[in-house]
């Protein structure tokens, strides 16, 4: 497939993959790049959360000055992917998005020849890519990096038992049923140019009041929180960050811009070591739920202990493969 100037313009790229139709249709996922000035073999693959998709160029733009050329996966019915016929961030199985995942893999490793590659991922996405991350195994995987992963369903322990057991048996039932839920779009909000933020994105693929969620989606989540807290065994280095606090706010106030008020951050410090058995943890003070979508301040120390991590874990084990290959 063709590779174009992505939507975020030059010198953004992305290439759209063909996946075998599912039950509503054609299904496609994308891949969107920039290069860095040298190449040097390393590459970082991002994938994004829920009512998500790419757009977070200054991210990117930090890995590519320090030699990483950088990709981002728009994976099925997310953001460019989305089709008119899709229901939007629907499956019912995240391993559903091993196929996208794999097929930019074998692009950034096989057609463009990258030998050292970090995966890094958001929300949803950290709990998919720890799970891919694991059964797969690829011999250029380098590190893991997650932001704010989603590693168990806030809210109380009767919800996370008896509530998922009977999610369950609810999705085999009528898995497209919507989950009803309150969405006061505080955190969209929070990071829109429009709406008082520092951030441009597409309103219809990122909405504020988010998308449905469905019951077969949620039984699929719970059932890889499920496998995730059993005990992976990711074989590299694995970064997570998050905020330092959670908040519930009832209105746009101080905490809806300095905490997380999307994940319970106790849970992900909770679950952090359940990844592997080389997990760093880092809490950032003042950080919203997408650490480098944080005020200046917050996202400046995300940076710094990304440079930190990454110069002693990440560019530390390239000269010794370099070494040893």
């Amino acid at each position: 497939m063709a590779v174009i100037t992505d939507v975020l313009g030059e010198p953004w790229t992305a290439e759209t993959m063909h996946f075998p139709p599912d039950e509503d249709g054609p299904v496609v996922a994308t891949l969107v790049s920039r290069r860095a000035d040298q190449p040097t073999g390393k590459a970082v693959l991002q994938v994004h959360g829920f009512c998500d998709y790419f757009f977070q160029t200054d991210y990117g733009q930090w890995w590519v000055e320090r030699g990483y050329d950088f990709y981002a996966l728009d994976l099925r019915k997310y953001g460019r992917s989305l089709l008119p016929h899709q229901l939007a961030n629907y499956v019912t199985d995240l391993r559903e998005h091993f196929a996208e995942i794999d097929a930019a893999w074998h692009r950034i490793t096989v057609r463009d020849g990258h030998d050292q590659v970090v995966v890094s991922a958001h929300s949803t996405g950290g709990l998919t890519c720890s799970l891919w991350s694991d059964e797969r195994r690829p011999a250029q995987l380098t590190a893991l990096v997650l932001n704010s992963p989603w590693l168990d369903l806030q809210g109380s322990a009767l919800m996370r038992t008896i509530g998922t057991a009977a999610l369950k048996g609810l999705a085999q039932r009528a898995p497209r049923r919507t989950i009803p839920r309150t969405i006061e779009g505080f955190y969209a909000r929070s990071l829109h140019v429009e709406h008082g933020g520092e951030w441009t994105f597409d309103l219809t693929w990122k909405p504020v009041d988010s998308f449905p969620v469905y019951v077969g989606w949620l039984a699929g989540v719970r059932r890889a929180h499920a496998k995730l807290q059993a005990g992976l065994d990711v074989p590299v280095p694995v970064l997570v960050l998050s905020s330092d606090r959670t908040t519930w706010p009832r209105e746009m106030g101080e905490d809806v811009h300095t905490t997380d008020i999307v994940l319970d951050v106790e849970q992900i410090r909770r679950w952090a070591t359940a990844i592997g058995s080389h997990v760093t943890y880092i809490a950032i003070p003042g950080a919203r739920h997408d650490v480098v979508l944080s005020r200046p301040e917050a996202r400046a120390r995300v940076y710094d202990e990304l440079e930190r991590w990454v110069a002693a874990y990440v560019d530390a084990s390239i000269r010794t493969r370099s070494l040893t290959s």
